[in-house]
Parts: C-alpha cells; sequence; structure tokens
C-alpha cells in the first residue's frame, strides 16, 4: 500500500500541487468488484483546500488515473454502518450517497480518522460522524502549535513530506563538506550526530544567557499590560459619552426623514394640484363661446370651434388614480357634461334651422319658376323655351361652402354626442332627398321636352308637356303622373308612325324617313348633357358629405323601420332594420349609402328617360349605350363602390337590355317580312337597312368601351339576315330565286367591304360566295340553251361517244351524219341569234332590279357563257365531223358585237 501511495503522489497529486495523507482501497457496495482508490488529499497552496479523489486504474493497468473529486465542505455525513462490530462498509454523503466496501476494517478506519481530523482542522462546518467508534475521533485538534494534523500521531496523517528545492540545496552543500557522506553513510551520521549535539549545547547556552533579557521582556510586558488597562478605561468613559450623542443623532435623523417625507408628499401634492388646474380648467372666453357664442359668422364659429375642442380636451383627459374620487374633480367633470349637453343643443338647433332655410329658399325658387309657367295670361312658351335651352341642374356649392364651416363642429359633435349627430344626419338626409327629387324631376322633365320637341308629332307633345309641366309645384303624385302623361303620349306620338313603314328600322318607332341624323344627333346631346350634369352634381354631393360629416371611422347608420320603408328598396342596401342601427363596414358603404337616400330619384327617372328614348327610336339605345358605358367606367375608375358607380351600372344594364331588345326585335321582323307577289323583289328592306344600322353603329361605337356588345350583336343579325334572304328568295314567285341572292348577298358584301367590320370577315366571304354561286346559277339557268336544236344535236353525239363509238365516226351514224348537222346549223342564222339574245337580255332587265346596278355584270357572264358553250359546239365539229369543213353561221366577234349593240340599245 506504500508503493500505491507514493505512486499515486507522484503521479497524480504532485502535478496538481496536492498532498496526499490518507488512502483506503474500496469497491462500490451490491456490483461487481472493480477496485479503485479514495485518497483524502490538501493543496499545496494557500487557502488550503481538502478535496476526496476517486482514482482508479486505466483500462489498459499500466497507469492510475484520476476519476472524480468530491470537495471535503460538501462532504454532509460519514456512516461507518456499524461502531462496535468491524465491518468493511461506510457511506459518504456528498450531493447523492455513494456506498463502498473497503479491502480491510484497518484502512476504512484509518482513512475515516484523516477525514475526521481535517474536518475537525480546516473546516468550520462540521461533518456528522454516525456509526463511529469513538476512539477513533479524538476530541480536538491543537491549532498554533508546530505540529501536523493530529497532535500525537503525525505518522498517521503526514507520513512522507518531499524536500522542498532548499532543503535539497542545503543537504547537498553539506554532503560535498564531507568526502565520505555517501560511501561511509554511519560515519557521516555519527558526524551529523555529534555537530548536532555541539548545536543543542549552544542552544542551551544561549537560552541561559538571555534569561535576563527574558526579565527585562516580562516586566516591559507587565507594563504595556497596565497601561493597556488604563487606555481601555479611558475608551469605556468615551463610549459611554458617545451613547448620549448618538441618541441624540438618531432622534435628529428621525426628525430630518420626516422632514424630507412631508416636503416629498407636498411636492406630490402641488403636482397632482397643478395637473388637475392645467388639464381640468377651462377659460372663461371658451365658456362664453359655448354659452353664448355666435353660430353665424366665421369669426363665432371658429370661437366655437376652439372652445368645443378644449372643452373635449378636458373632458378626455386621463385621470390618475385617485382623481375621481376628488369632489372637486366630480364637480368638474359635472360642469363639463353640462356645458357639452348645452352646446351640442344648441348647436344641433342651428345647424337644422341652417338645413331647413337653404331648403325653403330652394323650394321658393322652384314654386316662383313653376308659378310663372301657371298664371294666366303668362308667356308659359317663353319660360319654356328658356329651360329647355338651359338644360342644366341648380348648383348646390354655395351651401356646402356655407355648411363646410360647421364641419370641425361635426366631428365634435360625432365624438362628443351621437345621438345628435345621428339626428342631423337623418334631418339632412330628408331634406336633401326632397329638394333634390323637386330639381331632378324638373331635369329630367325639361330632358324630355327637348327630346320630343323635334318634330311635328314632338311640338303636339310639347305643347301638351307644357300643361303638365305647371303641376311640377305639387305634390310628388302630380310629377309622377306628369311623367306617365309624357310615356303615354310618346307611345301614342310613335303609335301613329307605326304604320307607315314594315321596315327593320320600324320597330313601334319612327322610320328612317321619318327620323333623320340630325334628330339622333341631338338626342345624343341631350343625354350626354344629362348624364354630364348628373355626374358633377352626386361627385360634389359625396364630397360635402365626406367632409362634412367625417365619415372617416366605422359608424353606424340611425334608422328606423318608417326610414326603411322611405328608401327604394331595388337601390339600396337597406341599413335600416327593426332591430336598430347596424354597424355598416366602413366607411365608403355609409357615404354610398346616404347617397341612395338622397338621390333615390335618378335611377327611377333615368330609367324613364331611357324608356322614352328607346321609343322614340329603338336606334337610340346605341347612343345610350356607348354613353352610358363610357360614364359608368369613370365612375368606376375613380371609385368602384360609389353610389353614382352603383347607380349608372345598374341603369347601364338596363340600357344593355334594351339593346339587345333592339337587335331582337330586328331579328323578330326579318322572320314577319312579307313580299309583295306582284312586284319584284330588290334589295330586301331589312339588307338596306342592316346596312343604315351597322353604318350608324360604326359611327357611334368608335373607340367605345363597350365594342363587344356590338360585334355580339353583329354576329347575330348578319346571321338572322342570312337566314331571312334565303327565306324569302324561297318564297319569292315574280323574282328568281338566285336573282333574290345574288342582289341581296351582293349588297351585303358591299357594305361589309366599305365597312371593313373586323367581326365579320368570315361573313364577308361567305356573302361573296353566295353571291358569285347564285350569279352564276342564275346566268346558267336564264342563258339555258339559246341553240337549243343544235344543242340537242349535239347532246345525241356526245351521247354516242359516251356509248363508246370513236368521235370520227359519229359522222357515219344516220341521225347524226354531216347532213343533219348542216340543217340544224342553217336553222340558227346570226340574225336569229340576235333576236333571242335580245329577248334574254329584256327578261334580265325584268328580273333586276335598279339600285343594285348588276345587269351589266349580269349581261357579261352571260355573254361569257354563250361564247363557252358555242366553242364546245366548234370542238365537237372539229373532232367528230374532221374535214367537212362544216361551220357555225356566226362567229364569237358577232356574238361580242350582238351583245355590245344589245347592252347599248337598252
Amino acid at each position: 500500500m506504500t508503493a500505491i501511495k507514493h505512486a499515486l503522489q507522484r503521479d497524480i497529486f504532485t502535478p496538481n500541487d496536492e498532498r496526499l495523507l490518507s488512502i483506503v482501497n474500496v469497491c462500490k457496495a451490491g456490483k461487481k468488484k472493480r477496485n479503485c482508490f479514495l485518497c483524502a488529499t490538501v493543496t499545496t497552496e494557500r487557502p488550503v483546500q481538502v478535496n476526496v479523489v476517486k482514482v482508479k486504474k486505466s483500462d489498459k493497468g499500466d497507469f492510475y488515473k484520476r476519476q472524480t473529486a468530491w470537495a471535503l465542505r460538501d462532504l454532509a455525513v460519514v456512516d461507518a454502518k456499524d461502531a462496535v462490530k468491524e465491518n468493511p462498509e461506510f457511506d459518504l454523503h456528498f450531493d447523492k450517497v455513494y456506498k463502498w466496501v473497503a479491502s480491510s476494517t484497518a484502512e476504512k478506519n484509518t482513512f475515516i480518522s484523516c477525514i475526521w481530523k481535517l474536518n475537525q482542522r480546516y473546516l468550520r462546518k462540521k461533518i456528522d460522524f454516525i456509526n463511529v467508534s469513538s476512539q477513533l475521533l479524538e476530541e480536538s485538534v491543537p491549532s498554533g502549535e508546530n505540529q501536523s494534523v493530529a497532535g500525537g500521531d503525525e505518522e498517521a496523517v503526514d507520513e512522507y513530506q518531499e524536500l522542498n528545492a532548499r532543503e535539497e540545496q542545503d543537504i547537498e552543500i553539506m554532503m560535498e563538506g564531507c568526502e565520505y557522506a555517501i560511501s561511509n553513510a554511519e560515519a557521516f551520521a555519527e558526524k551529523l550526530s555529534r555537530e548536532l549535539q555541539v548545536l543543542d549545547g549552544a542552544n542551551i547556552q544561549s537560552i541561559m544567557a538571555s534569561e535576563k533579557q527574558v526579565n527585562i521582556l516580562m516586566k516591559l510586558l507587565d507594563e504595556a499590560l497596565k497601561e493597556v488597562d488604563q487606555i481601555e478605561m479611558k475608551l469605556s468613559s468615551y463610549e459611554e459619552m458617545l451613547q448620549s450623542v448618538k441618541e441624540q443623532m438618531d432622534q435628529i435623523s428621525e426628525s430630518n426623514h420626516l422632514i424630507h417625507l412631508s416636503n416629498t408628499n407636498n411636492v406630490k401634492l402641488l403636482s397632482e394640484i397643478e395637473f388637475l388646474v392645467n388639464h381640468m380648467d377651462l377659460a372663461k372666453g371658451h365658456i362664453k363661446a359655448l354659452q353664448e357664442g355666435d353660430l353665424t359668422s366665421s369669426r363665432g364659429i371658429e370661437a366655437c370651434t376652439n372652445a368645443a375642442d378644449a372643452l373635449l380636451q378636458c373632458m378626455n383627459v386621463a385621470l390618475r388614480p385617485g382623481h375621481d374620487m376628488l369632489h372637486a374633480v366630480k364637480e368638474q367633470q359635472q360642469r363639463f357634461s353640462d356645458l357639452r349637453e348645452q352646446f351640442a343643443r344648441r348647436l344641433a338647433s342651428h345647424l337644422n334651422s341652417v338645413f331647413v332655410q337653404q331648403f325653403t329658399q330652394t323650394l321658393l325658387q322652384l314654386y316662383n319658376r313653376s308659378y310663372s309657367l301657371s298664371v294666366p295670361g303668362h308667356d308659359q312658351s317663353s319660360t319654356l323655351a328658356q329651360h329647355s335651352v338651359e338644360l342644366t341642374l341648380p348648383n348646390h356649392h354655395p351651401f356646402h361652402r356655407d355648411l363646410l364651416r360647421y364641419a370641425k363642429l361635426m366631428e365634435w359633435l360625432k365624438n362628443t354626442d351621437y345621438g345628435k349627430y345621428e339626428g342631423l344626419t337623418k334631418n339632412y338626409m330628408d331634406y336633401l332627398s326632397r329638394l333634390y327629387e323637386r330639381e331632378i324631376k324638373d331635369f329630367f322633365e325639361v330632358a324630355k321636352i327637348k327630346m320630343t320637341g323635334t318634330t311635328k308629332e314632338g311640338k303636339k307633345f310639347g305643347k301638351i308637356a307644357r300643361l303638365s309641366y305647371v303641376g311640377l309645384h305639387g305634390s310628388s303624385g302630380k310629377l309622377t303622373g306628369s311623367t306617365s302623361s309624357l310615356n303615354k303620349l310618346s307611345v301614342q306620338s310613335s303609335g301613329s308612325r307605326r304604320s307607315q313603314s314594315s321596315s327593320l328600322l320600324d320597330m313601334g318607332n319612327m322610320s328612317a324617313s321619318d327620323l333623320d341624323v340630325a334628330d339622333r344627333t341631338k338626342f345624343d346631346k341631350i343625354f350626354e348633357q344629362v348624364l354630364s350634369e348628373l355626374e358633377p352634381l352626386c361627385l360634389a354631393e359625396q364630397d360635402f358629405i365626406s367632409k362634412f360629416f367625417k365619415l372617416q371611422q366605422h359608424q353606424s347608420i340611425p334608422g328606423t323601420t318608417n326610414e326603411a320603408e322611405e328608401m327604394d328598396g331595388g337601390s339600396l342596401s337597406r341599413s335600416y332594420t327593426s332591430g336598430g342601427p347596424q354597424t355598416v363596414s366602413s366607411e365608403k358603404d355609409m357615404i354610398r349609402q346616404m347617397m341612395t337616400k338622397i338621390f333615390r330619384c335618378i335611377e327611377p327617372e333615368l330609367n324613364n328617360l331611357i324608356a322614352l328614348g328607346d321609343k322614340i327610336d329603338s336606334f337610340n339605345s346605341l347612343y345610350m349605350l356607348v354613353k352610358m358605358s363610357h360614364h359608368v367606367w369613370t365612375a368606376q375608375n375613380v371609385d368602384p363602390a360609389s353610389f353614382l358607380s352603383t347607380t349608372l351600372g345598374n341603369v347601364l344594364v338596363t340600357v344593355k337590355r334594351n339593346f339587345d331588345k333592339c337587335i331582337s326585335n330586328q331579328m323578330k321582323q326579318m322572320d314577319e317580312v312579307k313580299i309583295s307577289k306582284k312586284s319584284k323583289v330588290g334589295i330586301l328592306p331589312f339588307v338596306a337597312e342592316f346596312e343604315e344600322f351597322a353604318g350608324l353603329a360604326e359611327s357611334i361605337f368608335k373607340n367605345a368601351e363597350r365594342r363587344g356588345d356590338l360585334d355580339k350583336a353583329y354576329i347575330k343579325l348578319i346571321r338572322a339576315v342570312f337566314v331571312s334572304v334565303e327565306k324569302v328568295a324561297n318564297e319569292s314567285q315574280k323574282t328568281p330565286r338566285d336573282v333574290v341572292m345574288m342582289e341581296n348577298f351582293h349588297h351585303i358584301f358591299a357594305t361589309l367591304s366599305r365597312l371593313k367590320i373586323s367581326c365579320l370577315e368570315s361573313e364577308k366571304k361567305e356573302a361573296k360566295q353566295k353571291y358569285t354561286d347564285h350569279l352564276q346559277s342564275y346566268v346558267i339557268y336564264s342563258l339555258g340553251q339559246p341553240l337549243e336544236k343544235l344543242n340537242h344535236f349535239f347532246e345525241g353525239v356526245e351521247a354516242r361517244v359516251a356509248q363508246g363509238i370513236r368521235e370520227e365516226e359519229v359522222s357515219y351514224q344516220l341521225a347524226f351524219n354531216k347532213q343533219e348537222l348542216r340543217k340544224v346549223i342553217k336553222e340558227y342564222p346570226g340574225k336569229e341569234v340576235k333576236k333571242g339574245l335580245d329577248n334574254l337580255y329584256k327578261k334580265v332587265d325584268k328580273h333586276l332590279c335598279e339600285e343594285e346596278n348588276l345587269l351589266q355584270v349580269v349581261w357579261h357572264s352571260m355573254q361569257d357563257e354563250f361564247i363557252r358553250q358555242y366553242k364546245h359546239f366548234e370542238g365537237l365539229i372539229a373532232r367528230c365531223y374532221p374535214g367537212s369543213g362544216i361551220t357555225m353561221e356566226f362567229t364569237i366577234q358577232d356574238i361580242l358585237d350582238y351583245c355590245s349593240s344589245i347592252a347599248q340599245s337598252h
């Protein structure tokens, strides 16, 4: 064991500046015996650290390695298991309990004894030793004496102590001074012993010689002790004196603390008072402005606005904890609440008065204008003419400008008293809806008069309209009655024209001969002016509502069941229900709903105007579709969800429906067209009128947004035209079918070529093909067999050739010999041929119409066909009767001369 101890000291602990004091060979309890060593060590440097180190052999078994180390101060309990009987087991309680079995009881006891001594010497915290024999534990470890860990058992704790460098050097010097120190160790030891005895003697003599100095030193120590006693007595008296001073200083300190605490509280109290005074004190000028401020002048409005903002700031101040319990604060808050209620009531009353005043003034103007029309003897025609010239809507800018001065006060009212804000909103919508209804209905009445006063029937209508215009100042029922009378009269006036034409344009309206381009252009300008007047009116009102009512946040619109009943259900998304106010999703929704309530008459009036325009002329739907589409597109670019965009979009649906109805009616009219059996057909009415429709549509839809709708209508119409042309051609009795098809498809082809409609390219090609095919068919059919006998003769020749007879042998047939051929040819001299061609020309002239001018084209085609037949006959003669010298009695040049002479003579 000693060898192992020296090896561990050398290899493991010396490099770490540690000394090995005790060692025990152990293994863990209850496991396979894998031996290791527990070592008790101390560091060589101060402060001294005491450790318990676990050391074990490496896996190869050639050296030891340090595995685990515990500080002795972390050791709580040492349990030896049994204090009476010998037992190699023991436990060490560190962070957990470690159970060990020593190789022998002696090693265990030695290790535990060493641990106890180290604990007594180096640790303040004492370790609990249980089940340990009292013989192993000493009572105390002397301190301050020059001895090792245990006074009488130095070898147990410090069996080995390594020499330091100085000691090694002294030994080497001493050994160098004695030559035989190595060769004769005994002689060297005796020498050292003698020198030690000499030194001991010298020490004893020196001690005996210094006895006198020791006595003197003891006396000095006694005197020093006396002086110390005196000093301690003085210090005690000083301490008693300072004790009273300390008590006084404590009292002064406590008094200073109370003064500091009082000052701190005073500062905080002053700060709270200043906060309340600064934030909850309303100036007298503001109070006066709120109570008596002038709400009619700009300066008074500005003063009231500043006072209202100051009041709102005072009411919305964030009070600190406890402020709301102060009586003065409660009184001030109540005062602010009273001021707010008083001013809100005064402001709402004033704004209501402004609404009523503006409404009354505008109605007075309307009444005066209506009165000037209804008073007997008044020049009604001049007044009406003046309004007809001025197709404009009243400008509400001055009214908006006056009200916008109150915008900030409205925002204040919205934030402080939303009930009154709701009431003002409702009143504004009520007044403005009635005001705009009167203005807009007057405006549309004038527009209808201008639309219907362009013809003779329109003048009659304008006279009756002036009579109904007098009732504009009456109730809304009279206004509605006036509108219905207008519509009824327009139907009657257009109905009188229905029988004038059965053409494509006559869809219960005026025909093309009755309504010229100037009338349509005038309608287009009137309709555009109507839309151009409505658009800025709506945009200006919407901008005013947004600014005046400060709709920058999600709010709810006031409403009741009665209000909901007053609104138009078809044009407004209901925000008023019997259940109370509903939350609107955004500011735009609220603005749109307010606009719908205010301008609820725009959509029905526009629909009525559109219906009137459609009754005047169904082609007006083209103008309206283009104009309405453009205005919808413009409105959607500004705001797709705005009232104007939504309303115009709804009206656009009606216009598009009328446009589709116009196309459908045209197609229906084609199906119902009837052709006279006694006269030639010529160019069918719906073909000519399709040309007019396409020309008009192209001029209207140039660069229009809804070009796609027109292209779809073109496809439907042209297909219907094709079908109807074939139907009429099949039913025609006076005019041959091929002539009807040829002339009409030639006209369609010419129209499409001139207009260059890209979506009808395939139909243009189809029309050309049909024209060509039916031209060829008519030529062949009409020309027939002008040399009938000769044609029958050569048909027989071709039949024989087809039966297998060679062409040169046909002349040997009895019925087809040369003599028979000469007889047939003699029956067709040039004079007879010219006469037959002249009769054919007259027949073609009777079939063809003058409008299309196809006579020369057809005649030239017939000339070519006749020459082709002539050449065919000459070829058969040359092949079947070679060398016979037989020829026709007229030549190709004679045919050309005959045809030219006939064409020029007619």
